[in-house]
């Protein structure tokens, strides 16, 4: 059974100032604010944002890497370069991860970043990685994708589309190059960057990065449509309704183990310790957050038309 969370009202003086910053859900122009619905706070609402991720919000992961949880908890997953983990796992969809690094001379562990996300839903999989480079040159796109095993290639350009056969899933790039969004719909929504480890990174954190590889990765958001309560995974684990955060509160970088339980062998594989990815089977509704219907941004607020987030 589902309950309802919350419903957004707005006033009019609200609904004047949501049409004045974000009047569209799209925009020509990369930099520009669109209006986008926000279901992670207490209460649905519209919200004017850039399509990128937010390094500082629920769902991301990002930097080397740093995860904030569905429960909002900051925590840092090193894992090991080279290897794959299940960043989530539920039923009917699991998102796994490459990590990246290496490891200076004097050091434990390694340094890491992800490279690349693997998605399998239904009977399908898809991938999006960021391509290894010596320098980083922002005139160049570093983006790969694939689909069901075929490369696919999507033009460079704000706005460029691709969309897979009967649109189980679709691609938008969300600025010229390097930045897109990945939609499954019903099931997860990824805004994802691609971007280099930079020499003041290097200089703050001691990564002590070497002349040829300077670990293009990507900086990623989720925002998930509906998870079961049984949803594992690093980042998965933490939508659960009782799950007890491991990260100690008040520490400066959290970090977690546990990469024998999340350890998978390949981007695109199912098999973990802790997975429940099964698409023959139905993914259960008891706590899933559902989006029914969509926000009018262009105008038309007070028409009746609103959001309703559900779990």
């Amino acid at each position: 059974m589902q309950n309802t969370v919350s419903v957004a009202t707005y006033n009019t003086s609200q609904i004047q100032h949501i049409q004045e910053e974000c009047p569209d859900s799209e925009s020509t122009n990369s930099k520009s604010k669109v209006c986008r619905i926000d279901c992670d706070t207490p209460k649905c609402k519209s919200e004017c944002k850039r399509i990128k991720p937010d390094c500082n919000s629920p769902g991301s992961a990002c930097y080397d890497p740093r995860f904030i949880g569905g429960d909002g908890i900051v925590f840092y997953f090193h894992g090991k370069s080279n290897q794959h983990f299940s960043l989530v796992s539920d039923q009917n969809i699991q998102i796994n991860a490459r990590f990246i690094g290496h490891r200076p001379a004097g050091r434990t562990r390694d340094f890491t970043w992800i490279q690349a996300l693997g998605l399998l839903f239904n009977s399908h999989t898809f991938s999006l990685e960021a391509i290894k480079s010596a320098t980083w040159d922002n005139e160049v796109d570093h983006l790969k994708f694939s689909y069901d095993g075929e490369e696919i290639l999507i033009p460079v350009g704000h706005l460029s589309t691709w969309n897979s056969p009967a649109e189980s899933v679709k691609v938008e790039r969300t600025s010229t190059k390097n930045s897109v969004l990945v939609t499954i719909p019903g099931i997860v929504e990824i805004m994802a960057n691609v971007v280099p480890v930079t020499k003041q990174d290097d200089r703050i954190h001691s990564y002590k990065v070497p002349s040829d590889d300077c670990f293009a990765h990507l900086e990623v958001q989720f925002r998930f449509y509906s998870l079961s309560s049984k949803v594992e995974g690093v980042l998965g684990r933490t939508y659960q309704p009782d799950f007890e955060n491991p990260a100690k509160p008040g520490v400066a970088m959290a970090m977690v183990g546990g990469e024998d339980k999340y350890r998978t062998n390949s981007l695109l594989s199912q098999e973990c310790e802790t997975c429940v990815f099964s698409p023959t089977q139905e993914a259960e509704n008891d706590i899933s957050v559902i989006i029914e219907g969509t926000l009018d941004c262009t105008g038309n607020l007070s028409n009746g038309n609103g959001i309703v987030c559900k779990k």
